[in-house]
């Protein structure tokens, strides 16, 4: 029994070598662009959480990593869960160089339309930096009213540990403020859907109407009501 606990173990701390080899290979894949261009000096990644919701702000995050750093499970906030984006949120912020978050309400949203209000969450998020990088790795646009070298990536949240990065940022941050308007508006169930499209949240909006947060030109199909 002793022989066979033995040699269980050991398989288990081959498996463990195993997974970790495969995870720093994945991050060494993903840090391509920051080698790329970090000659220049100091690499920011850009990305966004909110786009597509009927409800809530858009909310931009501006992360610096320090270089070949290994933040184990950094993807894609898409491709993680919940949980494991909270405990990714907590080590970004203690390792970063420097982050910045950019918060966009639906009022400015409904005000100047989406890509805009994404634009301007992207400049407030780069705004907060401690330190000016001298280049940005963004998740697919290039953000107008910015003087800093801009590298626009599709697909970038999976292809860029610093992108990466501000996709969690920015989505943590965003399901963080959608969980305190639930407990202000608990009829919509906000801390579910986030504020996105769901049958559940647009049988909501139909019953008890919009609320404060809800993005007019992003519900009028539900409500009949002109934008």
């Amino acid at each position: 029994m002793q022989r066979q606990a033995t040699q269980t173990k050991r398989r288990e701390r081959v498996a463990r070598k195993l997974n970790e080899d495969e995870e720093r290979a994945r991050l060494t894949a993903m840090r391509v662009y920051e080698h790329e261009y970090e000659a220049q000096g100091l690499v920011c990644g850009i990305d966004e959480a909110g786009r597509g919701p009927l409800a809530g702000p858009v909310v931009a995050a501006a992360v610096i990593l320090p270089r070949d750093i290994d933040i184990y499970y950094l993807n894609d906030s898409k491709k993680v869960t919940e949980r494991r984006r909270e405990i990714l949120y907590d080590e970004i912020c203690e390792k970063a160089i420097g982050y910045g978050v950019g918060i966009v309400g639906p009022d400015v949203i409904d005000d100047i339309n989406i890509l805009q209000a994404t634009y301007q969450a992207m400049r407030l998020a780069i705004a907060e930096l401690a330190e000016t990088p001298a280049v940005l790795l963004n998740d697919a646009v290039t953000i107008p009213g910015v003087s800093i070298p801009q590298v626009p990536i599709i697909k970038g949240d999976a292809k860029s540990v610093s992108i990466a990065a501000a996709s969690i940022l920015a989505k943590v941050t965003r399901d963080r403020m959608m969980r305190q308007y639930d407990e202000i508006y608990p009829e919509y169930g906000f801390a579910g859907h986030k504020g996105y499209g769901t049958a559940a949240h647009i049988a909501a909006i139909r019953e008890y109407g919009p609320c404060p947060i809800h993005r007019t030109t992003f519900i009028k199909n539900f409500t009949g009501e002109k934008a």
